[in-house]
C-alpha cells in the first residue's frame, strides 16, 4: 500500500492555525512566497464561516452539487457540514492531521487525513469533486494538474463534476506580483505558478507549489484528460469558480 502524504505535526502551521481559531483565539494567516513576500490573510474564522457569509460564487457553487461528494483540502469543514446538513453524502480529506480532527469536532462523519497526490478510492466512487476556497491550487503545476485530473477521473462516476474554484493571477497591478510573473515566465513556468508556505508562531509547513490560473490556461490543462470546462461562474474581482464535466 502506497504511503499516504500527510503533514508531520512540527510542520502542520495550517492545522494549528485552525485549532487555534476553532478554540477561540484571534489570529491571522501568514502566508510566505519563495521571493520573500509575506501576506497577513484575514482571519481563519473564514474557513469556519457559514452558508450566509460566503462569497457569492461560492453560494451559486452549491447548485451544481449532485449525489457522493469527495472535497478536497476541507480545511474545517464549512463546506461539507453544509452540504452534509442537506443530506448530501460526503467525505472531507486534508493533508493536515489537525485539520480533520476540527473537522470530526465540528460533527463532520466522514474525514480523512490524505493529500490530493495520495487519493485512494475505487472507481466510480464520487460524483462531485469540490475544490472551493481557491482549492484548485492544490494541482500544483501544470503537469502535476494533468495526472491529476485523470486520477480524479477514475474515481468519479460517469457524469461526475468538478466545481473548482480559483482566480486570475494576471487581474493585479500589484508590482510585487507582477515582477513574480515575471520571474515565472523566465524560467518556463505560468504566471500564477507560486512556492509558498504557511507559518504560525513556531510553526512552518513545507514548501508547496500553488497553481493559479487565468480562465483560458485553465481550459488549457483541461484539454485531453478527459474534463471539459462546461461554464464559469464570475465574481466582481479576480476570483472565478470553474464547472468541469466528465466527458463521456
Amino acid at each position: 500500500m502506497r504511503k499516504l502524504r500527510t503533514v508531520e505535526p512540527d510542520r502542520d502551521a495550517f492545522g494549528q492555525e485552525l485549532w487555534a481559531c476553532y478554540k477561540g483565539q484571534d489570529i491571522c494567516e501568514i502566508v510566505e512566497r519563495d521571493d520573500g513576500y509575506f501576506s497577513a490573510h484575514q482571519s481563519p474564522k473564514v474557513y469556519f464561516s457559514e452558508y450566509t457569509n460566503w462569497p457569492p460564487i461560492e453560494q451559486k457553487a452549491m447548485v451544481f452539487v449532485k449525489g457522493r461528494v469527495l472535497d478536497i483540502g476541507c480545511g474545517a469543514g464549512r463546506h461539507i457540514l453544509y452540504l452534509q446538513q442537506k443530506g448530501f453524502d460526503v467525505v472531507g480529506v486534508d493533508s493536515s492531521p489537525l485539520a480533520i480532527k476540527v473537522c470530526k469536532l465540528r460533527g463532520l462523519k466522514k474525514a480523512r487525513v490524505m493529500s490530493l497526490e495520495s487519493l485512494s478510492f475505487k472507481p466510480n466512487t464520487f460524483d462531485t469533486i469540490l475544490m472551493l476556497g481557491g482549492n484548485f491550487g492544490l494541482m500544483g503545476n501544470p503537469k502535476k494538474a494533468r495526472r491529476l485530473l485523470k486520477k480524479l477521473r477514475r474515481i468519479t462516476s460517469e457524469n461526475a463534476t468538478i466545481i473548482a474554484e480559483t482566480r486570475d493571477s494576471y487581474k493585479t497591478d500589484n508590482p510585487l506580483h507582477l515582477d513574480y510573473h515575471r520571474l515565472n515566465r523566465s524560467r518556463g513556468r505560468l504566471s500564477g505558478q507560486a512556492r509558498i508556505r504557511v507559518r504560525f508562531e513556531k510553526t512552518v509547513t513545507r514548501w508547496i507549489e500553488w497553481l493559479i490560473v487565468s480562465k483560458e490556461e485553465m481550459e488549457q490543462l483541461i484539454s485531453g484528460t478527459g474534463w471539459k470546462i462546461s461554464q464559469f461562474i464570475e465574481s466582481e474581482n479576480s476570483g472565478y469558480v470553474a464547472i468541469i464535466e466528465k466527458v463521456a
